[in-house]
């Protein structure tokens, strides 16, 4: 693996592996887990040549949230990364990224209102123009997105149709610890007391999952099946059952995942959204409520 800082050698590099491979792109703000890492593998799989950016975006962060204390560890990133046999690891200087007048930004809208894009108004606007200038230095044919952050994944998809960048993307599953929590840099945040807590999260998800899984409306001529949960009714009882559990909820939704809009009824592609709070820390997830493609 190399390290490129420079956005000439990077394309130097980028113009000679694709003479031979396809591209591959992960693009993270480095203090890697597990579920980046299989990212990474997943992008193996896609491509023959892969590149992982590591960038903390200052774009996609409030005056008030973390950047200044969000996880960094090179060192430790980068020799994940060798393990992982990723062949670029493309970490740019900030000053070189954002030169000092950088004035253009990549708006998104529709996908971007509700749930975070609610709580953070500036977050996708960062995340979109940070996602659009990595797409134009690598130049990638695939990029691989978790599912954990399933809005961020709609607005990158939507760019990408709307803008018409060349690049398929890929989406990774969730990768979760033993106790359900969803890994997450920011999981660093917790103490063993908040990590406890926070596992309700997943927990009341996933009862939530199942309850409508085991709830939806039945074909025409076989009948309704007792207790169907419409989605708000859903989105409902979840709320309750997170804040029963003690956790400040910033909102629970039942969206579209195309769309993040709320749908008429659970279908194929509804997913259950939520973001809480454990004492500073803010962690977000979400379950599909029935998995895309499928039908009852």
């Amino acid at each position: 693996m190399i390290t490129v800082q420079d956005l000439a050698a990077l394309r130097d590099v980028i113009g000679k592996a694709r003479a031979e491979s396809t591209i591959a792109l992960v693009p993270t703000m480095g203090a890697l887990h597990e579920g980046h890492l299989s990212l990474a593998r997943q992008a193996r799989r896609e491509c023959g040549f892969v590149v992982v950016s590591i960038f903390v975006n200052p774009l996609q962060f409030a005056p008030h949230e973390d950047f200044s204390r969000y996880p960094r560890r090179p060192e430790e990133d980068a020799a994940a990364l060798e393990a992982e046999e990723v062949d670029v690891l493309w970490a740019p200087r900030p000053e070189t990224f954002y030169p000092s007048d950088f004035s253009t930004a990549v708006e998104v809208g529709g996908v971007s209102e509700g749930g975070e894009g609610a709580v953070r108004p500036t977050h996708f606007r960062g995340v979109a123009t940070v996602v659009a200038k990595l797409f134009l230095q690598v130049q990638p044919d695939v990029a691989v997105f978790g599912r954990k952050d399933l809005q961020q994944l709609a607005v990158i998809r939507r760019m990408v149709r709307d803008l018409d960048f060349p690049v398929r993307i890929a989406v990774g599953e969730t990768v979760r610890d033993a106790d359900g929590l969803a890994l997450s840099s920011r999981n660093a945040y917790l103490s063993p007391d908040e990590r406890r807590r926070a596992t309700a999260l997943p927990r009341v998800l996933f009862a939530a999952r199942d309850l409508a899984r085991g709830r939806l409306p039945l074909p025409p001529g076989e009948g309704r099946g007792e207790g169907v949960l419409d989605p708000a009714e859903l989105a409902r009882r979840t709320r309750e059952e997170l804040e029963r559990s003690g956790l400040a909820v910033d909102y629970v939704e039942v969206v579209d995942v195309e769309t993040m809009k709320p749908p008429p009824s659970i279908r194929s592609g509804t997913a259950l959204a939520a973001a809480v709070r454990v004492g500073k820390t803010r962690l977000i997830d979400n379950v599909l409520l029935m998995p895309i493609g499928e039908t009852r």
